[in-house]
C-alpha cells in the first residue's frame, strides 16, 4: 500500500528519531480528531432542534384534542430530545488531551453517555407499557382523530430524519453513543406511528385499538433496546469487528521486512480506535534499522485502518541463535 516517504536522512537523525516518540502528520491527526468530535456536536443540536419543534407542535394537538396517547408520545418525544445533554458533554468532554491520570485521554466519556442513553431507552418502554395496560383497562374518548393522526405522523417524520442523521454521523466518526441515540429517536419514531394507528382504530369504533398499539409498540422498543445495549456492552468490553482485526494483520505481513507478526490488539477509545501490534525483524539488523522496519509498519496501518488514531508497533528479533530478546519498541501517537 503506497504511503508518504519518511524523512530519515542522516545516521544521527536516524537515531535520534529511535529514541523519541515518532509522529505522523501531527497536525491532520489534530484535525481529524477535532472534525470527529465537530461532527458528533453538530449531530446533537440539529436533532435537538428537530424534535423540539416535533415536540412543541404535538403538545398544541394534545391541548386540542385531549389525546393521552399523543401526549405520552409528546414526551418520548421531549425524552429524546434530552438524550442531547449527556452526548454534548461526552464529546466536549472527550475533546480534552490527555494528562498524567488520564492517560488515554477523555474519549471513554462517549460511553458512559451510551449508558446513559441505553437507560433512556429502557425508560421509554417502560412508560409505554404502563400507558398501554392503563389504557387498556381505562379506555378513553379522543377527539379530533384527524388532527392526532396528523400529529404522529409528524412525530413519526421528525424522529425519523433525527435517527438516521445520528445514525449516519455516528458510524461515519465511530460514535456507538451516537448511534444508540439514532436507534432511540427510532424507538419513538414507532411510538408516534402507533399513535396513527390507535387513531384509526378509534375512528371505526376499536376502542381496544389504541392500548394494544401501545404494547405491540412496547414489544418494538424493547428489540431495539437490546440492540443498543448490546453495542454499547461491546464497546465498554473493548469488543471490534474480527475484519479490522484482519486488515491490520494483514497491513503488517505486507510490510517489508516483516517476517511474522505476533499478538495484534485494536481498542475503541471514544470514537477513535488504538492499535497495539507485535512484529518479528531479522535478529541480524541494527536496532535503527529494526525501529524503521516498525515505523513502516505504523504509517501502513494508519494509511489501512479506518479511524486508527494511534499504533504502537513492538519489534522482536526473529532469533537465529536461539537468542530471545527484545531487539525495539517504536510508537506512534496521533492526539
Amino acid at each position: 500500500m503506497p504511503h508518504h516517504d519518511h524523512p530519515h536522512r542522516g545516521r544521527w537523525h536516524r537515531l535520534r528519531h529511535a529514541l523519541r516518540p515518532h509522529s505522523h502528520d501531527t497536525a491532520d491527526q489534530v484535525d481529524r480528531e477535532l472534525e470527529g468530535s465537530r461532527a458528533g456536536i453538530r449531530a446533537v443540536w440539529v436533532s435537538l432542534a428537530v424534535l423540539a419543534v416535533t415536540a412543541a407542535l404535538q403538545a398544541v394537538v394534545v391541548a386540542w384534542s385531549g389525546s393521552v396517547a399523543l401526549l405520552g408520545d409528546t414526551l418520548h418525544n421531549v425524552a429524546d430530545a434530552l438524550t442531547a445533554v449527556p452526548l454534548f458533554i461526552a464529546f466536549v468532554v472527550g475533546r480534552r488531551p490527555p494528562n498524567r491520570r488520564y492517560t488515554y485521554g477523555y474519549g471513554r466519556a462517549e460511553d458512559l453517555a451510551g449508558i446513559v442513553i441505553v437507560l433512556f431507552i429502557a425508560a421509554s418502554a417502560v412508560v409505554a407499557a404502563v400507558e398501554a395496560i392503563r389504557r387498556l383497562l381505562n379506555p378513553a374518548d379522543v377527539d379530533h382523530l384527524p388532527a392526532v393522526a396528523v400529529a404522529g405522523v409528524l412525530g413519526f417524520l421528525g424522529n425519523e430524519v433525527v435517527a438516521r442523521y445520528r445514525i449516519t454521523v455516528g458510524r461515519r466518526i465511530g460514535s456507538a453513543a451516537l448511534v444508540a441515540d439514532g436507534l432511540h429517536a427510532r424507538t419513538d419514531g414507532f411510538t408516534s406511528l402507533g399513535v396513527l394507528v390507535g387513531a384509526g382504530g378509534l375512528a371505526l369504533g376499536w376502542r381496544w385499538a389504541d392500548p394494544v398499539v401501545g404494547l405491540l409498540i412496547t414489544a418494538a422498543i424493547l428489540v431495539v433496546l437490546a440492540g443498543a445495549a448490546k453495542q454499547v456492552y461491546r464497546r465498554l468490553m473493548d469488543a471490534v469487528d474480527p475484519a479490522l482485526l484482519d486488515t491490520v494483520e494483514r497491513t503488517l505481513r505486507e510490510t517489508a521486512g516483516v517476517l511474522d507478526i505476533g499478538t495484534a490488539r485494536l481498542r475503541w477509545i471514544g470514537h477513535r480506535l488504538r492499535a497495539e501490534c507485535e512484529i518479528v525483524v531479522d535478529a541480524r539488523l541494527d536496532v535503527v534499522a529494526a525501529h524503521d522496519i516498525a515505523v513502516a509498519a505504523e504509517h501502513r496501518l494508519l494509511h489501512a485502518v479506518p479511524r486508527l488514531g494511534s499504533a504502537l508497533v513492538h519489534a522482536d528479533p526473529m532469533a537465529h541463535d536461539g537468542a530471545d530478546h527484545h531487539a525495539v519498541v517504536a510508537h506512534h501517537h496521533r492526539p
